[in-house]
């Protein structure tokens, strides 16, 4: 089983940036992959990034070039930087791992004002 914790949502005007963390209850070099997902009101929830435990990356089109996920394998810890936030880019986070099966954090809301 694992637990996620995220933190590190808040409220940001635009072009500004936020780091999220998400905290994993076990060894971190176990699981297949850790990824982010966001869900706005009204929308279907999508990937925004993941990171393999090979440590190959991927990202959502929408945001290539201005958000990077990490981890630190000491600290059981993914990130997700978030640069040149935009409007559109509000939503609940959520942290995802896929050990055996998915396990999903509460998620963290970013809101970006305009």
């Amino acid at each position: 089983q694992v637990q996620l914790v995220e933190s590190g949502g808040g409220l940001v005007q635009a072009g500004g940036s936020l780091r999220l963390s998400c905290a994993a209850s076990r060894s971190i070099f176990s699981i297949n992959y850790m990824a982010w997902y966001r869900q706005a009101p009204g929308k279907q929830r999508e990937l925004v990034a993941r990171i393999f435990n090979s440590g190959t990356t991927n990202y959502a089109d929408s945001v290539k070039g201005r958000f990077a996920i990490s981890r630190d394998n000491a600290k059981n810890t993914v990130y997700l930087q978030m640069n040149s936030l935009k409007p559109e880019d509000t939503a609940v986070y959520y942290c995802n791992a896929l050990f055996r099966t998915n396990y999903w954090g509460q998620g963290t809301q970013v809101t970006v004002s305009s």
